[in-house]
């Protein structure tokens, strides 16, 4: 319960949940500045005023709280991927085509992902392909195709070693969208990973 106290009358309301007592205590913290404005001969526009502004900066110091707080816990020397425009796809082709079938929307074609590998002192350049980029409800897959010569395990093993690769290089992304067009099939993988056992 809330008491505001104005003159000899208390104002009382039950509160619910976070999201009531939220907009409760915005109701009640705009009365009492209308209140005290009034009192002080202000006019009621310029309490409303103030009152948006400490909201505004309140609001304003909550952004910048978490916007540090992300980048102090942060893993030290993570690289993030930022992929570019990507190749051209037309629609015609038929993993595409089967994406959309699916609900899928293709942005963007092919992308080389060049990796530099050292071993013992040397230095090995290799490199992985990302077919697509597809979205869906707001959602960002990546996208390999079936390849002829490259059948796929389906067991947990065969997926992590073919697919991680690509969770772990984007993971903003909301999973591996595995498409075979012989097959007429689009899988959707993900991968959580747990808490490393001893």
């Amino acid at each position: 319960m809330w008491y505001i106290q104005e003159d000899s009358a208390f104002h009382v309301s039950n509160v619910t949940n976070a999201t009531d007592r939220m907009a409760h205590l915005q109701g009640q913290m705009f009365l009492f500045l209308s209140y005290t404005r009034w009192k002080r001969g202000m006019p009621l526009g310029q309490s409303v005023d103030w009152f948006v502004m400490l909201l505004t900066g309140a609001l304003l110091l909550v952004w910048i709280y978490r916007a540090i707080y992300n980048w102090l816990h942060a893993p030290p020397g993570m690289k993030r991927l930022r992929l570019g425009k990507g190749g051209e796809w037309s629609a015609d082709e038929p993993s595409v085509q089967l994406l959309e079938m699916n609900g899928y929307t293709v942005t963007s074609g092919k992308h080389r992902v060049p990796i530099t590998i050292g071993w013992n002192g040397s230095r090995l350049q290799s490199r992985l392909y990302i077919d697509y980029v597809a979205e869906r409800d707001g959602n960002v897959y990546v996208v390999k195709c079936a390849r002829d010569r490259q059948p796929m395990d389906w067991t947990g093993s065969g997926m992590r070693d073919r697919l991680i690769a690509y969770a772990l290089m984007l993971p903003e992304s909301s999973g591996v969208l595995y498409v075979d067009a012989a097959e007429r099939t689009v899988h959707e993988i993900t991968f959580e990973l747990g808490v490393s056992e001893r």
